[in-house]
């Protein structure tokens, strides 16, 4: 099995040097048609994050200092992976059976990863960095609209890995933007060991259906935050701003509130005047539309929705045990909140919701991996085999079964 154990600091200064050299060439807006053709592709898609959807003149510094910055950001995750302890040979749970061998569990690989995935180019940097660090090999396929810009981070990291004295192939990023090279990448069932699909329901449905290799995914995020009849309103009030209002368009964003019928009477309107002042729709039961009349009814449909914009569905719940049914009931498995100062509830809520994140008193926008202290996250599991939630070092590994002993035979009767 290939064991690739880059230094990614230095990996991560060589994307810093080299930037200059691609701003100044015209990276990522590379010149002749076909990049014109990624930058209308990109536009008429409608990306509105990434190097590809940044549409100011070459020329112009406002477009050098956000590009740079971008830079620095993907350079930085790669320096946190740099930083993060190897988890490739630890060895743990050695026991002495009364043959007198000693055996443990051993982390290695998992061997070649394939990363599919759509927009973000810093996707590129993160996954290589992580698939790396772990020691295995990894293919990148991302999406069209940033096609260049993946292909440019994926030459900066080969050629830092040739002067490592590692083999470049290792890293190798796709090289055409054809939707039939997913479907032929996800044949190579004898040369790909597990395929992380990264962006929207469509494609990630897409790659679990028509995959003959594993496939750790999550198809969408429909996160609840449920404000308990003890919750401090004001807290319940920021942790809601946040997780709908900070970034509305990532998978850990908050799409349903659930308010106990005894805090309603106040929460409710409180919470929807303070959404509302950040432009925020509301889609609310009839209890919620009594509080708030003028605000939207909402069907069985929005309870299922992950709206990936300033939409939120509030419904009010008779009790804890209502909350924890209608979550069990519409879940992704992603994330649940919540909001109370009630220890009790609280370790009722953290045994009895069944998703892969579930958190006391904080915003879902922490859900990430990130804040978990994983560095650049590889994707999210809400499937529990093989790994179950925000996915870094540890989770690009298996374990190995290991012992050791001087010397020893076994015997007829062992």
């Amino acid at each position: 099995m290939l064991r690739v154990t880059p230094d990614q600091t230095s990996i991560a200064q060589q994307l810093l040097n080299s930037s200059i050299d691609l701003l100044h060439s015209g990276w990522p807006f590379s010149h002749g048609a076909e990049d014109a053709k990624g930058i209308e592709s990109a536009q008429r898609l409608k990306v509105t994050s990434g190097f590809e959807a940044l549409r100011i003149s070459l020329q112009h510094p406002v477009f050098q200092f956000r590009c740079n910055m971008l830079f620095a950001w993907v350079a930085d995750g790669l320096r946190e992976v740099a930083d993060l302890p190897d988890p490739v040979g630890e060895i743990t749970d050695m026991k002495r059976r009364p043959s007198g061998i000693e055996v443990g569990r051993m982390r290695i690989p998992l061997g070649v990863i394939g990363i599919v995935y759509e927009s973000r180019p810093n996707v590129t940097a993160d996954a290589a960095g992580l698939c790396l660090k772990s020691g295995n090999a990894v293919i990148l396929r991302g999406g069209s609209e940033a096609f260049h810009s993946n292909t440019a981070i994926g030459a900066i990291l080969q050629d830092e890995l040739k002067k490592l004295g590692l083999p470049a192939e290792a890293l190798q990023v796709v090289g055409t933007t054809e939707r039939e090279a997913i479907t032929e990448l996800l044949k190579q069932e004898e040369d790909i060991d597990l395929i992380i699909p990264r962006g929207g329901e469509g494609l990630i449905r897409f790659v679990a259906e028509h995959s003959r290799i594993p496939v750790i995914k999550h198809y969408k995020g429909v996160c609840h935050t449920y404000v308990d009849a003890v919750a401090d309103f004001t807290m319940a009030e920021q942790i809601c701003l946040n997780a709908k209002v900070q970034r509305p368009g990532v998978c850990n964003s908050m799409e349903t509130l659930l308010v106990h019928k005894d805090a309603a009477k106040t929460f409710v309107p409180q919470v929807a005047r303070a959404l509302r002042a950040e432009n925020v729709e509301l889609h609310g039961c009839p209890v919620c539309r009594e509080l708030v009349p003028d605000m939207l009814e909402a069907t069985e449909e929005d309870w299922h929705t992950e709206y990936l914009d300033l939409t939120l569905a509030i419904r009010v719940v008779d009790s804890i045990e209502q909350a924890i049914e209608h979550i069990q009931n519409y879940c992704s498995l992603h994330t649940e909140v919540i909001v109370t100062k009630d220890y009790d509830n609280a370790q009722r809520f953290l045994r009895e919701v069944n998703s892969s994140v579930v958190m006391v008193n904080a915003s879902s926008r922490f859900s990430d991996g990130n804040q978990f202290g994983l560095g650049a996250e590889i994707g999210i599991s809400t499937t529990k085999l093989h790994s179950f939630g925000p996915m870094g070092l540890e989770d690009l590994t298996t374990r190995s079964s290991s012992s050791s002993r001087l010397s020893s035979n076994r015997h007829h009767h062992q």
